[in-house]
C-alpha cells in the first residue's frame, strides 16, 4: 500500500495529524496507548479502504500530532475525535477503536451518538473496577525500556503474540514500518489518563449503535474476558472470539481481521 502524506488539522488546543485513503462512507480508526497512526496494518486498511473512507490519525502527543499542558483524560480523547471528525466534515461514520481506542470510543459514542453509526471494539476494556486487568509480570514487561532496540522489539513481539505463532512465524514480516515516534513522557502521559479513566460499565446500556466487539482468546495485555464483559453490557452486540488471536491479531491474521469487519460493516 503506497505510504499517503500526512495532513493536520487545528483540534481544540493541539493540531492533529491525520491520513486519508479509499472514498465512500466514512470509518474513522482510533488507536492504543502511545501508538501511532502508522502502526495500523497496511493490508486491514487496503481492504477496508476499498469499500469505505478510511481515516487514521494520531492522538494528541503521539506521533506527527502536537500536545499541550491540558491534562489528559479518556473523555478528552474522545472529544478530539470528535471534533476532528467536524473539521472533516464528518457527521457520523463508523468507528473501530482498538486497546485503549476501544476506551476512546465508549466515551464517543457515549457522549456524542449522532457520530457513530456503527462501532467495532478490538481488544479493549470497559475500564473501572469490572475491567479485568494484565497480570503484574505482564505489565512489568510492557513497561520494561531497558536493552538495546532489538531487546525492546523483541519483548513487544512476545507480548503481542502468542508463543505457539511466534514459533512458526517471523512477526517482522507481519507488522509494518514504524516512522514515527511518541515521547516516553507522552506514553506515561496517556496511561496515566488510561488508568484513571472510571470506566463505562454501568453506561454501556446507553450504547445504542449497532456494535461488534472482536477479542484474540490469547490475548494477555488485554485479557478476552474484558471483550465478553463488554458485549454483555451492550444491547444486541456482536462477539466474535478469534482462536489463538493475541492482542496483536489485526498483524497475525489481517485477512480474518478484515472479514470480521467487512462482514459487519458491508450491508
Amino acid at each position: 500500500m503506497t505510504r499517503i502524506p500526512a495532513k493536520t488539522v487545528p483540534v481544540d488546543d493541539v493540531t492533529l495529524a491525520y491520513r486519508e485513503s479509499g472514498s465512500g462512507y466514512p470509518v474513522v480508526f482510533i488507536n492504543g496507548l502511545g501508538s501511532t497512526m502508522d502502526m495500523w496494518n497496511p493490508p486491514v486498511l487496503e481492504k477496508i479502504s476499498q469499500h469505505f473512507r478510511v481515516i487514521i490519525f494520531d492522538n494528541r502527543g503521539t506521533g506527527y500530532s502536537s500536545a499541550s499542558d491540558k491534562p489528559f483524560s479518556i473523555p478528552l480523547l474522545a472529544s478530539d475525535t470528535a471534533t476532528l471528525m467536524d473539521a472533516l466534515g464528518i457527521s457520523s461514520a463508523h468507528i473501530i477503536g482498538l486497546s485503549m481506542g476501544v476506551s476512546i470510543a465508549q466515551e464517543l459514542v457515549l457522549s456524542f451518538p449522532a457520530k457513530v453509526t456503527r462501532l467495532i471494539l478490538v481488544a479493549g476494556e470497559c475500564g473501572g473496577s469490572e475491567s479485568v486487568r494484565m497480570q503484574p509480570e505482564i505489565f512489568a514487561r510492557l513497561m520494561d525500556k531497558s536493552g538495546t532496540v532489538q531487546d525492546l522489539v523483541n519483548r513487544m513481539f512476545s507480548l503481542l503474540f502468542p508463543a505457539s505463532w511466534l514459533a512458526l512465524h517471523d512477526p517482522a514480516g507481519y507488522c509494518p514500518e514504524i516512522y514515527e515516534t511518541t515521547e516516553n513522557e507522552i506514553v506515561a502521559r496517556q496511561a496515566a489518563a488510561f488508568f484513571a479513566w472510571t470506566g463505562s460499565f454501568s453506561r454501556l446500556g446507553d450504547i445504542h449503535s449497532p456494535t461488534l466487539v472482536i477479542t484474540g482468546t490469547d490475548d494477555v495485555i488485554v485479557p478476552p474476558v474484558n471483550s465478553r464483559i463488554i458485549s454483555g453490557q451492550i444491547p444486541g452486540s456482536q462477539l466474535v472470539e478469534i482462536p489463538g488471536a493475541g492482542h496483536g491479531l489485526m498483524y497475525q491474521l489481517p485477512d480474518l481481521f478484515s472479514e470480521c469487519v467487512l462482514d459487519f460493516l458491508v450491508d
